[in-house]
């Protein structure tokens, strides 16, 4: 009778140790929900990504000049070390102003390529897309923490250009430019989440 007794308390913890791993798969560890910021900072790696793409396909042997544009944003003033002092509100509302400005040139650049049948228009017209979808995001976190709406006076800029070259120039420049931008925004948008996370 003894015997029997271990033979079912052996039988009984070798079918309880066989059900463990079932047990441990089953068991589904809930998803950290990403916040505002991390969906920011992930749209902006995704236009740096499109940016990088496009510029692969307007590369230039030797440099470009690079003063066509004097309405978009400065960089210059903008810097790594300055990161961790960013206040919220103010760099949210600056960041959206700047991306409206460079929303406003790739629009006029997609027009101008279209007319010269570029081929890297389809990609042009996608990182615009990408780039609304952004600043909409970027317009909703704003009305939550109630961060004020900057306008920027909007560019005058040539009705077309002339020669294929100049769409060239002026497509290498603009990305050259933008692609710094996605670069301090994406790195702007994580030195800002802690303090979204605060006020939220």
């Amino acid at each position: 009778m003894k015997l029997l007794l271990d033979s079912t308390s052996s039988l009984l913890f070798s079918l309880l140790l066989a059900q463990l791993p079932m047990f441990s798969y089953g068991t589904v560890l809930p998803h950290r929900r990403p916040s505002d910021l991390d969906k920011l900072s992930n749209q902006t790696r995704n236009l740096m990504k499109l940016t990088q793409e496009l510029l692969k396909e307007h590369a230039f042997d030797s440099d470009v000049e690079s003063h066509r544009f004097r309405s978009l944003p400065e960089m210059s003033n903008r810097s790594a070390n300055d990161l961790s002092n960013l206040e919220l509100k103010p760099t949210l509302s600056q960041l959206h102003a700047d991306l409206k400005l460079y929303e406003h040139h790739f629009e006029w650049l997609n027009r101008v390529s279209k007319k010269h049948q570029h081929p890297a228009v389809p990609k042009l017209i996608e990182m615009i897309k990408e780039m609304k979808s952004l600043i909409n995001l970027l317009h909703r976190q704003m009305q939550k923490i109630e961060a004020p709406k900057l306008t920027n006076p909007t560019p005058s800029l040539p009705p077309h250009l002339p020669y294929h070259f100049d769409v060239l120039q002026s497509s290498h420049e603009l990305l050259q430019h933008f692609k710094l931008f996605c670069d301090w925004a994406y790195r702007a948008f994580l030195s800002l989440k802690p303090k979204a996370s605060a006020v939220q």
